[in-house]
């Protein structure tokens, strides 16, 4: 199933992070279009189709702004996908794009970012715009994503702060204009 929205991706709950130094954050990461992958190392769909995808959009996408964020997203078989078991997978399958663990959700069964985001099942991808919006999400990745990254790649954002105006926070660095007094 393929939706294409514009509402305000949700935050990541990640527990751990792989081939990062810091944590990311979706908040963080806006002003850049980011292209995010659900995946199960034990997931055949994900290990034979969707990986070496994302793997060949890296490349393709090497020369811009273009973050790839895999999460890994376990919702069975939860005592063989440890994190030495996954760290060893990205060594070998040479993932070297940022990887974080889905945040585990003991009552539900269902990991915290796998349910923010709706995903049936893995390998899901969401593409999330310049201004923090998802422009595509689907089960799986379909072979049109590449165009789709492009028309990101390709946009601008006048104001970094369109999507939450009110969070001071990310307008501190003096990225976002102060707002104008209405005449009323």
């Amino acid at each position: 199933m393929t939706t294409t929205v514009s509402t305000l991706a949700p935050e990541l709950a990640v527990s751990e992070w792989f081939n990062t130094l810091a944590s990311l954050t979706l908040h963080a990461l806006r002003g850049r279009p980011v292209l995010l992958h659900s995946f199960q190392l034990l997931c055949p769909g994900c290990v034979t189709g969707s990986l070496p995808q994302v793997q060949r959009l890296e490349r393709v996408f090497d020369h811009t702004d273009l973050q790839v964020i895999g999460i890994h997203t376990v919702f069975e078989h939860h005592a063989a996908m440890t994190p030495v078991t996954l760290g060893a997978f990205l060594h070998e399958y040479r993932v070297r794009h940022p990887v974080g663990v889905d945040m585990a959700d003991d009552p539900s069964g269902v990991p915290v970012t796998m349910r923010r985001f709706g995903w049936r099942g893995t390998p899901s991808s969401v593409l999330i715009g310049r201004d923090g919006t998802i422009l595509h999400q689907t089960f799986g990745i379909e072979d049109a994503v590449g165009a789709r990254i492009a028309m990101a790649i390709a946009s601008s954002v006048s104001d970094p702060c369109r999507a939450d105006p009110a969070d001071e926070a990310d307008c501190s660095s003096g990225r976002c204009p102060a707002p104008v007094a209405s005449a009323a």
